[in-house]
């Protein structure tokens, strides 16, 4: 089985947020990236938003693209 690649995501939040979720990350013994990708999963689940398989991905940068 192949391993996906990983991209970096930098962005900056309150400290206070961060603390939040380092705390969070801490409660459910993850590392905080991966409480990040959690957080997001469940979002994207609850609200309708399709995540791409790796292989599509590439699909949907290029149709983005194309309608630009």
């Amino acid at each position: 089985m192949a391993i996906a690649k990983t991209t970096t995501l930098t962005f900056r939040i309150e400290p206070a947020l961060k603390e939040a979720l380092r705390t969070a990350a801490e409660r459910e013994h993850r590392s905080i990236a991966n409480m990040v990708e959690v957080l997001i999963r469940d979002y994207c689940g609850r609200n309708g938003v399709t995540i791409p398989e790796q292989g599509a991905l590439k699909q949907v940068r290029e149709r983005r693209i194309r309608n630009r």
